[in-house]
């Protein structure tokens, strides 16, 4: 008894290191440069980023999210943009968002399209990035789309709360994604009450310093039920994003996946085989589909939230070399 407690304090504590870790390599620009530069280093390393992103063109995506649509899941798009820099990166990144909302609109593919407004020039101009999420809701009303605006870090929430708000008073059809994780975070949900549009709650993939937000606790997963059932309770549209096995049997138990107005979202590549099963059972469930070629931030991410992962990255660089074709995750 006494040995199975020190292993899994153990492999707790093995675990927070490694997630600490690789959240510090996510933004080690030195690093992320040499990584893509090396000719043998990134093929590699792209073939265990493919068991998360589905791959680096939108063509790619979109063949993907045809797929599972077939198989019965929901699906948000989103295209990995990263270090956006002046004007023109922001135009480029809005003009690829548009022509995902195109493309899927005209193919009659019922999707969600999710976006970070850091992408669309938030840091440097705001009144820009309104003009592009305006443009992007108009487009995406054309179609039935809805737009979710994804989580950023802490300093970026009153930003992208007021151009919420301002898109909220002209369309209905633009969400936002809430972090449990932060302590704002049940005040900004009243903030918002008044304004439309689907509500997705995740735990929190950020660092942040303790005055800010909760670590990866009980008391988290606590908060995050509570927002989950006042959102719920509420009528409104809303995305359980989680992995979290705990809070995937309290939410069954407790019935929010019964609810019309509840589905269930897990990232590509993150335990599809429990995704599946919530599917078969009848409730709605969603997958996170993301492309491009900015993976390298979002891996690291991806490794950090659950560092177990790593374990299936090395097998995926030994199946890159023994040239095992990939199977259907899902």
């Amino acid at each position: 008894m006494m040995i199975g407690t020190a292993t899994s304090v153990s492999v707790s504590a093995w675990e927070a290191s490694a997630s600490q870790a690789l959240k510090a390599i996510a933004r080690n620009e030195k690093m992320k440069s040499q990584v893509q530069r090396g000719e043998g280093l990134y093929p590699l390393l792209s073939s265990a980023a493919r068991r998360f992103v589905v791959g680096e063109t939108r063509e790619e995506a979109i063949s993907e999210a045809s797929e599972l649509l077939l198989k019965g899941y929901g699906v948000s798009l989103e295209c990995i943009r990263e270090n956006v820099r002046d004007v023109r990166d922001c135009i480029s990144a809005k003009d690829e968002f548009l022509a995902i909302i195109r493309t899927v609109g005209q193919a009659n593919l019922q999707s969600t399209v999710s976006l970070d407004l850091s992408y669309m020039g938030m840091n440097m101009d705001p009144q820009l990035t309104y003009e592009h999420l305006l443009e992007l809701a108009q487009e995406a009303e054309r179609y039935g789309i809805t737009i979710m605006i994804s989580a950023e870090e802490s300093t970026k929430i009153d930003q992208i709360i007021n151009i919420y708000k301002r898109i909220g008073e002209q369309y209905a059809n633009v969400g936002i994604t809430l972090q449990a994780h932060l302590h704002r975070t049940l005040h900004d949900y009243l903030d918002i009450q008044a304004y439309p549009g689907k509500i997705r709650i995740v735990k929190g993939a950020y660092q942040e310093a303790a005055d800010v937000a909760l670590p990866r606790s009980e008391e988290l997963n606590e908060r995050y039920l509570d927002i989950v059932e006042m959102v719920a309770a509420s009528g409104r549209q809303i995305s359980i994003a989680t992995h979290d096995e705990a809070i995937i049997e309290k939410v069954v138990k407790k019935g929010y996946l019964q609810q019309p107005n509840v589905e269930i979202e897990m990232l590509y590549g993150v335990r599809p085989e429990r995704l599946k099963e919530l599917k078969d059972e009848g409730y709605r469930t969603k997958v996170y589909v993301l492309y491009g070629v900015e993976w390298y931030l979002y891996v690291c991410h991806r490794l950090a939230e659950h560092p177990p992962n790593i374990y299936k990255a090395i097998e995926d660089m030994a199946n890159f070399y023994a040239e095992t074709e990939k199977e259907s995750l899902y």
